[in-house]
């Protein structure tokens, strides 16, 4: 069985999604598709809209075969990073090819790219911190290096949010001397970040989660998405009573800042440079998530990065917990399949390079334990009686099986 994989958040999944999945299967001549997924935290440094097991059973519903989760301590990092944890999931699990949405819809460039960098890699690297030391992020202190090198190659336009990522999943391709055959397809009409609806059937996940905050029902968004997402978002909000926000998190988050010294914070992964002085600052000053982000946020810190950072804050994750553990996953973390994904784990898993965990309960916890606390930390965001059902589910829960 031939198996492609994709890398995603589903946050929630949309018709955008269901036109990725159907084409990277045809694109790839795959008998069945494995998706490599964050969990309850997701790489722009934010809670997901509703719990993993809930987006595993919208990707279950609508064509994806095994679910997977992409483990905290990749994926609510740098795209680098994120691509290294994505990519050895999926090639430890025996994954043919992986095919990934980008503005360019060119795999030949991002080939050529990861190979020209390469061999610049003295010069960029140069340039890059000669650029970070003007003030700029790390992402646009790559844009700007890149785009100062001549080239007559096709090359990629690395400053679009999708180019990136895939340049990203091909370097780690070909670090990890993987034989997974990369494939790319043209995103379709919305951009990744849009906050406004692209067209009458295709918008970003962003608008769309916009769009549910501000309505707080479902009906603005249902040409947007499959039935069967539309129908678990309204189950999740009669179940649990809300969307995930960092607005639920933000009195935990405040208590955290206002409570830790800031040389304790400087032990969190990610805080450096003084960064902590001005999160306690803001905090102090703040009524809200968004009125604190306003406050800390900077030139060299994108909103992004900071997101990232309070999640860590959030989650008690130290840098010495992190260090050692972000080349490659350790393990395979199974959420959900369907039939034919439960025949490719049997038939296939004696191959398998990592241990695969089907139930918390028959493994050690140490060796998992970040995506543990991130449970707990994102249980916190509901109602204590709520909250206990959703944090049951990381150690009860089975794999979610749809037929």
């Amino acid at each position: 069985m031939k198996a492609v994989g994709v890398i995603v958040e589903y946050n929630p999944f949309h018709n955008g999604h269901a036109y990725h999945l159907q084409a990277a299967k045809e694109t790839a001549h795959a008998d069945l598709a494995v998706a490599v997924m964050s969990g309850n935290f997701l790489q722009r440094g934010e809670p997901a809209l509703v719990s993993k097991w809930y987006r595993t059973k919208m990707a279950l519903l609508c064509g994806v075969d095994i679910v997977l989760e992409l483990p905290y301590q990749f994926a609510t990092q740098k795209a680098e990073t994120f691509a290294n944890g994505a990519v050895s999931v999926l090639d430890a699990i025996g994954c043919h090819s992986l095919c990934f949405g980008s503005e360019s819809g060119d795999i030949s460039t991002f080939q050529q790219t990861v190979d020209y960098m390469d061999l610049h890699k003295d010069y960029l690297d140069e340039k890059i911190k000669m650029n970070i030391k003007t003030g700029v992020s790390f992402p646009k202190a790559l844009s700007l290096s890149f785009q100062s090198m001549s080239s007559t190659e096709n090359l990629l336009s690395l400053d679009k949010p999708n180019n990136i990522l895939g340049f990203h999943y091909v370097k780690a391709l070909k670090r990890q001397k993987s034989s997974i055959v990369p494939l790319t397809i043209k995103r379709k009409n919305a951009n990744y970040h849009d906050e406004h609806f692209a067209t009458e059937t295709i918008a970003s996940a962003t608008s769309i989660r916009k769009a549910l905050f501000t309505s707080k029902d479902n009906d603005t968004i249902e040409q947007y998405v499959p039935d069967t997402t539309s129908a678990l978002l309204k189950e999740y909000l009669n179940e649990y009573g809300i969307f995930h926000e960092w607005e639920n998190y933000w009195s935990f988050l405040r208590f955290r800042l206002l409570h830790s010294s800031p040389e304790e914070l400087r032990e969190i992964y990610d805080v450096e440079e003084g960064i902590e002085n001005r999160l306690i600052a803001a905090a102090l000053e703040s009524s809200t998530f968004k009125e604190f982000m306003e406050k800390v946020k900077t030139k060299r810190y994108t909103w992004t990065r900071l997101q990232r950072i309070c999640v860590h804050i959030l989650t008690n994750t130290k840098k010495a917990e992190m260090s050692g553990t972000l080349e490659k996953a350790s393990y395979l973390r199974l959420l959900g399949m369907t039939k034919r994904g439960k025949e490719y784990l049997n038939k296939n898993k004696s191959q398998f390079k990592l241990p695969l965990i089907s139930k918390l309960s028959a493994y050690k916890e140490n060796d998992i334990s970040l995506d543990i606390k991130a449970s707990r930390v994102y249980s916190f965001g509901l109602a204590q009686q709520y909250g206990n059902i959703l944090l049951q589910q990381e150690f009860k829960q089975p794999p979610i099986f749809v037929q």
